[in-house]
């Protein structure tokens, strides 16, 4: 046996064993697709993206939680400035009734609007 054809049987033994490993490919590649709907495929790959942001974002939470604390703080007192400003108002309730009837200038020395 020469050596051209020794190399030419290993040759065609490698390609046999690739052409194999394309069939088994393939035949796994029919496999899932016929397995699930192309809806199916796209919502798990999306829930599967989800879980891995989720999971990053909490290691993230649990690394920084005193940066999570001050953002939540934050945001809390910001949907409750109008009552926590409303403390501080220094008008009293007869001057905003005033103001609101039209009873008094918005500054002294305003001269007077006819109409009123």
């Amino acid at each position: 046996m020469t050596r051209l054809s020794r190399q030419l049987r290993e040759d065609k033994a490698l390609r046999d064993a690739a052409l194999a490993l394309v069939k088994a490919d393939l035949a796994h590649l029919r496999g899932d697709l016929t397995g699930k709907s192309l809806g199916a495929r796209f919502v798990d790959r999306m829930s599967e993206g989800a879980v891995d942001v989720f999971e990053d974002a909490v290691e993230v939470a649990d690394d920084h939680k005193g940066v999570l604390a001050t953002l939540l703080a934050a945001v809390v007192l910001w949907f409750a400035r109008n009552p926590i400003l409303s403390l501080f108002d220094d008008r009293d309730d007869d001057d905003e009734d005033a103001a609101a009837d039209g009873e008094y200038e918005e500054y002294p020395g305003a001269p007077e609007q006819e109409g009123r």
